[in-house]
């Protein structure tokens, strides 16, 4: 691997790209400097609108009486469905299936079905609980089981995966097994909620300052609902308190219901939920179902799977169309399945709409993938990790997926190698047995995993990005473009891309908010793709820019193009060198222009949903982790103790902002696939609404000892921005070690003969069953 890597022939340039630098906001979170949407004076007659809620789940709204509302004091309007001026609709699908405000049927509790708009923000909550509204009450469907017996509604369209004759496989299977898997569903738990500032402007402009990651979805909801040009409403978002998938769809609400109050008002409106509604309203993870019927044969080696992935995915198709397609393009992992079948089975339920969030389906089709690895070695007496070597994709006909891509950058096998070397894995694996036979009551546990994530969005259109840089006269350079920061490091990144490529300081680039009136038609900042998309948009402006520049100092100075270099803090022309603001005041004063557009499409993808076949990833991200537990098997409360982790970044843009992607990431997938748990009671409302109730990872959480390294000399394959690799999403994943480590724990008490078969999130109380089932199978 590392000779082929050699053949590359990429060698780092020096200068900002490469090297460890501090977020750009960093000096300014840790002051409490940092403005967010609630932090900005408020503007001149600024109101504040609250949403009222539905107090059922399911059945149909027969009345709503607002008498009480419009008369609470400091009450300025009150709005509902009849108050739009457009559509009564924000749905990202053509389904049309998600309105501003309810009109008759109430699907979810806390359903929208009106805004109050008073003076202040106190005044607007407490009136909007005064509405009488009367329902004729339907029982709900709460959970993928209940929406199956009640025939198994779909929000949208299915998919199935196939490659080879599956039926013929599993027949002759020597071995074959059937299982099912529950995998939990997370709120994303952003530190800043939900939050829209709407302007009114002359004539039908709209300017809002929204917490978004998709401002330009934002820009069209808001035109569609105001019955306007998407011309007539600018978007605006320097920073978002956290994202995390939260808000790439679920912003359009909020953002809509203050542009038609400040649209009626003519006055600007703010809305911003309370934590418990912000809970209620929005989307989660989608949790899901995985059935499964694996053939095998004794040495570990699958030949054959059959897996259908049920989801809950609320009460609207919302983006649960591509999450649910997405965790079918990860049930492989690492793996290659000889003969593979998987289907997608997005289920309606009365809850809130799912939505997208960090890895967006692709973790639990992972999660359900490394199920299938854990049954097979339980089943043939094997080592999870060798069963884990003998399974991974390889040459000689195992490098093609289910949806029929080959994997052409396979580095799995080289990444968990080095990582089990690092960690000591096996030595350790062997004193944590004997340990165990030594401890009745604490039992520890170890697991190696890797990770392959695809990196694009699969929907082709959306690999796109803009950018737009200005050069002043002074030398120094503004840089816009569609991307947006949510505290991942994205402005940093871009802004390292421009330094360098200009050969100036980092102090040189103004990084500004990113607004639908610079750059249009953007894409969320999802799926990863932020720095490659919106790096080489920028790097492309910056290109046209130095072309006119080399243009202009060839012939002033007379040297062929060719001898123009821009080089770290200097242009060198012919023989001579001047500084970059010197070459900048002279083309000014020869009329060059200054300011360029910059434009990206990701090359080589392409995807057809209907036949399951196309090259939807332009490259994979990989990594492995190792974690090693320990629990209390007699009240299955636990600890890790330590985590070591290798990801490959590819040519690293930031190691710093790169490793804290790593370690976040890392620690939000623990808390998905342990702590966090999501609980509804009978009659649908979520129990879990606040931090009183639903636990995220907290510092004494974190692993005791936390080793996390990047993958050394491993430029990206491809040809993307200075051949780095996306961090966002993959890290997340590298937290299934410790859901095995735990199962490792577990399948202890039971001499390892047993497959735990721990479900997710493994809460201490489901350790405690798993741990009291494996020792009563154990004792027969």
């Amino acid at each position: 691997m590392a000779d082929a890597r050699r053949k590359l022939d990429i060698v780092a340039e020096t200068g900002p790209v490469g090297s460890a630098r501090i977020h750009d906001s960093a000096p300014k979170h840790v002051a409490g400097e940092a403005f967010y949407i609630d932090d900005i004076a408020a503007p001149e007659g600024l109101l504040h609108a609250y949403l009222g809620l539905s107090g059922i789940a399911h059945g149909q709204l027969t009345s709503l009486d607002l008498d009480a509302v419009r008369a609470a004091p400091g009450v300025v309007s009150v709005l509902t469905a009849a108050d739009i001026p457009g559509a009564n609709d924000i749905s990202s699908t053509h389904r049309h299936d998600e309105p501003v405000f309810a009109t008759d049927r109430i699907l979810f509790h806390g359903q929208p079905l009106f805004a109050v708009v008073a003076e202040t923000r106190e005044q607007a909550r407490h009136a909007a609980v005064l509405a009488k509204a009367e329902y004729a009450e339907e029982t709900p469907l709460l959970d993928i089981a209940a929406a199956r017996a009640a025939g198994g509604r779909l929000v949208t369209d299915p998919l199935k995966l196939e490659r080879g004759d599956v039926a013929t496989a599993m027949a002759a299977s020597p071995r074959r097994l059937k299982g099912a898997m529950t995998i939990g569903g997370q709120e994303h738990f952003y530190l800043e909620s939900q939050i829209a500032l709407a302007i009114p402007g002359e004539d039908e402009d709209m300017t809002l300052l929204v917490s978004t990651q998709h401002p330009s979805e934002v820009q069209h909801m808001v035109a569609a609902v105001l019955g306007v040009g998407s011309h007539a409403v600018t978007v605006e978002v320097r920073r978002m308190g956290g994202g995390f998938g939260g808000k790439e769809t679920q912003a359009n609400l909020f953002a809509c219901v203050a542009a038609i109050a400040a649209r009626k008002l003519k006055r600007p409106v703010k809305l911003r939920p309370d934590r418990d509604d912000d809970m209620a309203i929005t989307g989660k993870r989608h949790d899901f179902v995985c059935d499964y019927e694996i053939g095998f044969d004794d040495e570990g080696r699958i030949h054959a799977l059959d897996a259908v992935y049920a989801a809950r995915c609320g009460w609207n198709a919302d983006l649960s169309g591509p999450v649910t397609d997405r965790a079918l393009f990860h049930m492989d992992n690492c793996y290659f399945y000889p003969a593979v079948r998987a289907r997608s089975e997005p289920l309606f339920t009365n809850t809130c709409s799912n939505t997208a969030f960090r890895g967006f389906g692709g973790p639990q089709g992972m999660v359900g993938a490394e199920r299938f690895i854990e049954e097979v070695a339980y089943a043939t007496g094997l080592d999870p990790l060798e069963v884990r070597r003998r399974n991974l994709y390889g040459g000689g006909g195992r490098d093609v997926t289910p949806y029929h891509q080959t994997v052409e950058d396979n580095i799995a096998a080289d990444v968990i190698a080095e990582l089990e070397r690092r960690c000591d894995y096996q030595a350790r694996k062997a004193d944590i047995r004997e340990a165990n036979r030594a401890s009745p009551i604490v039992k520890r546990g170890i697991a190696l995993t890797p990770v392959k994530f695809g990196i694009s969005f699969t929907a082709t259109w959306f690999n796109q990005a803009g950018a737009l840089v200005h050069v002043y006269t002074d030398g120094t350079v503004a840089l816009n473009h569609g991307g947006t920061e949510m505290g991942q490091g994205l402005y940093i990144k871009v802004a390292q891309v421009v330094a360098q490529a200009f050969g100036i300081g980092l102090d040189q680039v103004k990084i500004t908010a990113t607004t639908t009136g610079k750059v249009p038609n953007t894409s969320a900042t999802a799926a990863s793709s932020g720095s490659d998309l919106n790096g080489m948009a920028a790097l492309d402006a910056c290109e046209t820019i130095k072309k006119r520049l080399r243009e202009f100092a060839a012939k002033h100075w007379q040297v062929e193009a060719e001898d123009i270099a821009f080089l770290p803090g200097r242009v060198k022309i012919g023989a001579r060198e001047i500084a970059f603001k010197d070459l900048i005041a002279a083309a000014y004063m020869a009329r060059v222009q200054l300011s360029a557009t910059g434009f990206y499409a990701t090359p080589k993808i392409h995807w057809d949903r209907k036949a399951g076949r196309g090259h939807p990833f332009y490259y994979f991200a990989y990594g492995a982790a190792a974690a090693e537990v320990a629990i209390d098997t007699l009240t299955g409360e636990y600890r890790v103790e330590r985590v070591d982790i290798l990801h490959d970044c590819g040519q690293s843009l930031n190691p710093a902002i790169d490793k804290g992607q790593i370690e976040g990431g890392f620690v939000q997938g623990m808390g998905w696939l342990t702590t966090e748990e999501l609980v509804w009671d009978k009659k649908g409302r979520l129990w879990t609404h606040a931090p009183s109730t639903y636990k995220i990872p907290v510092a004494s959480d974190r692993p005791r000892v936390f080793n996390v390294h990047l993958l050394e000399n491993a430029p990206n394959r491809e040809p993307t921005i200075h051949r780095s690799k996306a961090v966002g999403e993959p890290p997340l994943m590298l937290a299934i070690s410790v859901l095995h480590a735990l199962s490792d724990a577990v399948a202890s008490v039971g001499d390892h003969r047993i497959c735990p078969r721990l479900d997710a999130p493994a809460t201490p109380e489901r350790v405690l069953d798993a741990v009291e089932r494996v020792r009563a199978e154990a004792a027969r």
